[in-house]
């Protein structure tokens, strides 16, 4: 709708608002008033017909969605490049170079300020510097148990139950108990427990190589006051190995089929663990809280079993056992040699009660090498 004024000639808007010198007569005065009532008269009918083309989508409203939706991609793809991502395919570990560091297809920590190791007044400073760079990238939103966490770290840990004692980090505020029930991560469990036969298969692969010399290459072996406890790790400390993945290809790609499962920080890890008879793990205390360790059982002979926060509990074949390592936890075999050793698949998985929100941050302020 276009305005056309249907009395005297169009009055220029620079008269409209400085009448001319002689506008002191009543009859100058009473033009330039009814001009500039047709003035506002028409930039109301411009501003409905605005609002009318707005409401009637035409070509000037389309294009300035379309050019939001453009901005709003643009900012996702932005947002969602600096995001680690959890896995590596298994077709580009095997062509790619090994990872630096690697000895004995294990991943070593060889820097003195790494989170997990150092055990000094300055880590809380690290991380909290670490919390804030993520909060000024992102949000404070939902940073609150966090914040708390590092702000009061010391006194939580030293104010710790001997029972429960994680090293490195205590979230507050998350429920605690030893052992979960399986439903605490279903989708997790049930994956694993479907492909209980694949993952058997590729450790008896790997274990035969164990006739041929004492410690193949991939496995570390660990410290126990008896027996021996040895490790095959396809992810340490939030770091894949990729030699070793290389040997278990069908199990490190459903490592990525794990909804919750902690691939990208360094209290993430997955490997085989194989204790041989007559052997005791030392009691010990996992780093953090924020995990749920879950071994899903290869070969579980009698005489086995895990204790975790002074509760006894036995693997079996097939079924995955969760617990919290930040307890008082250990482990033994005390079967015969005709029994063989018990196996185990092991890896890290959120805690069900840390928030999407506070993985994230998590991940940042943990990331291996940070």
């Amino acid at each position: 709708m276009v305005w056309v004024p249907l009395g005297s000639p169009r009055t220029d808007c620079l008269t409209l608002l400085h009448p001319p010198p002689n506008a002191n007569s009543p009859k100058m005065s009473l033009e330039w008033l009814v001009a500039w009532s047709w003035s506002l008269d028409g930039l109301r009918d411009c501003i409905a017909t605005g609002i009318q083309s707005v409401r009637d989508c035409d070509t000037t409203a389309v294009v300035t969605v379309a050019c939001l939706l453009v901005l709003f991609v643009w900012y996702c793809y932005h947002v969602g490049r600096e995001q680690p991502r959890p896995y590596a395919s298994v077709n580009s570990l095997m062509q790619g170079a090994d990872t630096n560091g690697l000895q004995n297809g294990y991943v070593y920590c060889q820097s003195p300020e790494c989170v997990r190791c150092a055990h000094s007044e300055g880590l809380n400073q690290k991380l909290y510097h670490n919390l804030q760079e993520y909060a000024k990238r992102y949000s404070w939103s939902g940073m609150g148990r966090i914040h708390k966490g590092i702000r009061e770290q010391g006194r939580y840990l030293n104010s710790r139950p001997s029972i429960q004692k994680p090293e490195v980090f205590f979230l507050p505020d998350l429920p605690s108990t030893p052992y979960f029930s399986r439903d605490a991560q279903k989708h997790d469990v049930e994956l694993l427990e479907r492909n209980f036969q694949t993952i058997l298969c590729e450790f008896e692969t790997l274990y035969k190589a164990f006739s041929n010399c004492s410690l193949p290459q991939g496995w570390k072996m660990n410290s126990t006051p008896s027996g021996e406890w040895v490790t095959f790790y396809l992810v340490n400390q939030g770091v894949c190995v990729p030699r070793n993945c290389r040997k278990c290809p069908r199990t490190y790609r459903l490592l990525g089929s794990l909804r919750t499962c902690i691939g990208n920080n360094v209290f993430g890890n997955a490997c085989i663990s194989v204790l041989s008879p007559g052997t005791v793990i030392t009691e010990h205390y996992g780093p953090t809280n924020i995990r749920i360790r879950c071994h899903l059982g290869l070969k579980t002979p009698s005489g086995c079993e895990l204790v975790v926060g002074g509760e006894p509990q036995c693997w079996a074949e097939g079924r995955c056992l969760l617990f919290d390592d930040s307890f008082l936890h250990t482990a033994f075999h005390e079967g015969s040699a005709e029994d063989g050793p018990r196996v185990v698949f092991m890896v890290d998985l959120w805690h069900p009660n840390v928030a999407a929100a506070e993985r994230q941050a998590l991940d940042f302020i943990f990331a291996p090498g940070r």
